[in-house]
């Protein structure tokens, strides 16, 4: 809504000053005011000719083209100065208010036309061998740029349309860790469709272009949270569906401390005294949802799905979930006849002790069998490995495991769930945090916002998420539901892929422009 209210008062504010600038051109006041009117002028003004108003309906096209007509028309107002370019970009009711209000201010002519006159005429000396005359336009050229202002321009550009095209249209992204393993591996270079599941407008609005939220080498956030705008999403292509890989952030990533190679939650640090050594001294640091860090991972239930896992194997609503052809789960192997290269070449990990668990497919388990009919691969036991899973509830969800998890319910928009101590674990935080209520409990009972509730009504949608690599994937088992408003894009095509992650090991040809977007 806030943003929304922006950009009406902008549009108010820029026909105001158009009111006011029209009649130093000889347009009459008015039409500075009359939609679309005012847009048709203000290209007659530059030179352009009036259809070429039309590409400001067109979404993204339209804000390049609306910043190259705002400078064209200051620069028709003989203000040619690399400063009231820049305005005109950043804000051009400003300046042209500016030059309405400024009595010395006079508008000259269209300036395309009078540049191409000037151009035509550098040629024609040029085609004519004239040199010294040729030379002395140029000289006099009042539209000719410094070197250092063509290259400022140049590079500012650049970096504003590729931070405009990663903000709201398409952004790589690299695979980090193997929790999409079998599907997507570390190294994969992905681009990301932020349009797809509908453009979520920026909330962090004061930060390094083209950084997300950490600045490389000397470290530290590279944005700061205030000011910002509230959440908005613009309408979807398609909708986000069941075993669709995606890319959001974060949803707990809203408090964490730094280690060297990730961030972790306080609640981790809090109940993992490895993970507390590693953090050491590091400080608490807080995040808004867009600069929460980058998950992907598959759609498993979308709102309004009941999700249960069962021996590893998911069912959605009662029902088995379709698998990904290339599931992975922990095994155990003990051989003394395996071919450790040959199983290596066969894109499995060989941990360098060979018994720490083996992450391996159904398929892969076979061919190890077929190389060594002797060796004896187990399931690895994760129990062990399930003691700390949301919703960190032991005395009502003490029994489950990565395995044999829920049945849990996925909030839907508009649902209503009765609140009891039994189910409350699950959705404090969306009711606290995601949506943004004062939520306490006192004597037993549940205040919402200052009123007693024995039921909660959702806001927006949710999600669970895992990963392909089901025994190696921090996922919604260990933080729960995705909010809608934490979704960023779909993943489209692996652009680039190295493997384990690095150059030095060599480059996966085979996975270079292949989709990212796998089941089978």
């Amino acid at each position: 809504m806030a943003i929304l209210i922006f950009l009406i008062v902008s549009y108010i504010l820029l026909s105001i000053s158009l009111y006011l600038l029209f009649p130093k051109a000889g347009v009459s006041a008015v039409k500075g005011l009359i939609p679309g009117v005012n847009f048709v002028e203000w290209c007659k003004l530059i030179g352009r000719k009036p259809a070429y108003a039309l590409w400001l309906l067109f979404p993204v096209v339209n804000l390049f083209i609306f910043c190259g007509m705002a400078v064209d028309l200051v620069r028709s107002f003989n203000k040619l100065d690399f400063f009231h370019s820049a305005l005109a970009v950043m804000y051009a009711p400003a300046v042209f208010f500016s030059i309405a209000l400024n009595k010395k201010d006079k508008y000259d002519s269209p300036i395309l036309p009078r540049e191409a006159e000037y151009r035509k005429q550098i040629m024609e000396a040029l085609k004519a061998k004239k040199t010294h005359q040729a030379e002395k336009l140029m000289r006099a050229n009042p539209y000719r740029k410094s070197t250092i202002r063509e290259w400022t321009e140049a590079i500012v550009f650049a970096v504003f349309a590729a931070a405009f095209i990663r903000m709201f249209l398409l952004e790589a992204y690299k695979i980090p860790t193997p929790s999409m393993e079998g599907s997507l591996l570390v190294g994969d270079f992905l681009f990301v469709s932020k349009a797809h599941y509908g453009i979520r407008t920026p909330m962090t609005v004061a930060m390094f272009p083209l950084l997300h939220n950490q600045i490389p080498v000397i470290g530290g956030e590279s944005y700061l949270e205030k000011p910002s705008l509230p959440y908005f999403r613009l309408p979807a292509l398609e909708s986000l569906d069941r075993n669709e890989p995606f890319v959001f952030n974060w949803p707990v990533g809203d408090s964490v401390y730094l280690a060297p190679n990730r961030s972790y939650t306080a609640h981790q640090v809090q109940s993992n005294p490895d993970v507390k050594r590693e953090v050491g001294n590091a400080k608490l640091i807080t995040r808004p949802i867009d600069k929460k860090d980058h998950y992907i991972k598959r759609c498993i239930a979308v709102p309004g799905d009941t999700l249960e896992i069962r021996n590893k194997q998911v069912y959605i609503n009662g029902v088995a979930a379709k698998n990904p052809k290339h599931l992975l789960f922990a095994y155990q192997i003990m051989s003394k006849g395996l071919n450790w290269k040959k199983v290596e070449e066969m894109g499995i990990d060989v941990p360098p002790n060979k018994i720490v668990p083996f992450y391996l497919s159904e398929s892969q388990v076979s061919k190890l069998k077929e190389l060594d009919p002797e060796a004896q691969i187990e399931a690895f036991d994760m129990s062990p490995y399930s003691m700390d899973l949301f919703p960190y509830d032991k005395t009502h969800f003490g029994d489950w495991t990565v395995d044999n998890y829920g049945p849990i319910y996925i909030p839907k928009k508009g649902a209503t769930v009765e609140l009891r101590p039994d189910n409350i674990a699950l959705y404090r935080r969306v009711i606290d945090v995601y949506e943004g209520n004062d939520f306490k409990e006192e004597n037993g009972k549940y205040i919402i916002n200052g009123q007693p509730a024995t039921s909660y009504t959702f806001k927006q949608d949710y999600f669970w998420a895992m990963g392909d690599n089901r025994h190696n994937s921090e996922d919604s088992r260990a933080w729960g539901f995705v909010p809608h408003d934490h979704v960023v894009g779909k993943p489209l095509f692996i652009w680039f892929s190295t493997k384990k992650g690095n150059m030095r090991e060599g480059i996966n040809w085979d996975r270079i422009f292949t989709s990212a977007y796998k089941m089978d």
